[in-house]
């Protein structure tokens, strides 16, 4: 069966800076996974490598569902089905919700009928009603933000959602409620990968997979009880059981440039 996200041998450096050292990843349709790792381990450009962030090199293959996309521009791998929600999510003043879901939904081949429709009832589902002529992401909250970052991947349906540290900078209260929005996101139609530094989101969500990044590659993959196994001896007692003796490659200098913060796709 094609998955709806597959990646083998990916490697992405910036400049000298190599980052992502060869990922194999697989995450079939109907399933979330999630993806953990210490800071620096490559997980947020791994997003980004797959979005098509101009300032990365890479090489390896990836496919959303049975497509090479790593040939194709960012424009392109959205239209064909793949979304990123940002870790920092971007606003856009003067630019309402409704209109630019409006617009990325005729990218994606809807008619303004099914728009509508699947706009209305995700606001309903996501208590989004009030911010659909408002701004986006303008004088939002972080967990506002992150919410609508949700609401926007249920009205385009896209085949593969990576989610980029939705839970970052979110009070456990919020955690809770955007867990919530991810879980009702879920779909047999969409593959989910939720990056996240910590287990705690994973209390809230059930993964179906949970696989762990050192070092720019995945070093392992498990079940929920490996989030837990992190949670309980931390990635120094991982890196013991996995006979992970060298230095973690997260440690070589960083780029220049934020790519966890920076505008996503700026010029």
């Amino acid at each position: 069966m094609v998955a709806a996200l597959k990646v083998e041998g990916l490697r992405a450096s910036v400049g000298s800076v190599s980052i992502l050292r060869g990922v194999n990843l697989q995450v079939p349709f109907g399933e979330m996974h999630a993806l953990m790792g210490p800071n620096g381990s490559g997980k947020s450009t791994l997003c980004h490598v797959l979005s098509g962030h101009p300032d990365f090199q890479s090489e390896g293959q990836a496919w959303v569902d049975g497509r090479e996309i790593l040939s194709l521009p960012a424009d392109e791998r959205a239209r064909m089905g793949l979304i990123q929600a940002f870790q920092s999510p971007v606003a856009v003043p003067g630019v309402d919700l409704e209109e630019i879901m409006r617009e990325a939904a005729e990218e994606r081949g809807m008619d303004s009928d099914e728009a509508h429709r699947r706009i209305a009832e995700s606001a309903r589902r996501f208590d989004l009603e009030g911010f659909l002529s408002r701004s986006v992401n303008d004088d939002l909250s972080g967990g506002e933000k992150k919410r609508s970052e949700i609401f926007q991947i249920s009205v385009l349906s896209p085949k593969m959602a990576l989610l980029d540290e939705t839970d970052s900078g979110l009070d456990i209260d919020m955690v809770r409620t955007v867990a919530s929005a991810v879980e009702e996101m879920r779909s047999p139609r969409m593959g989910v990968l939720m990056i996240t530094h910590h287990s705690r989101i994973l209390g809230y969500v059930q993964p179906d997979r949970v696989h762990v990044m050192m070092g720019g590659k995945v070093v392992t993959s498990g079940g929920p009880e490996l989030a837990e196994e992190l949670e309980q001896a931390g990635y120094k007692g991982l890196r013991k059981r996995l006979g992970i003796t060298a230095p973690d490659p997260s440690d070589t200098p960083k780029p220049s440039f934020d790519y966890f913060t920076d505008l996503p796709f700026a010029d």
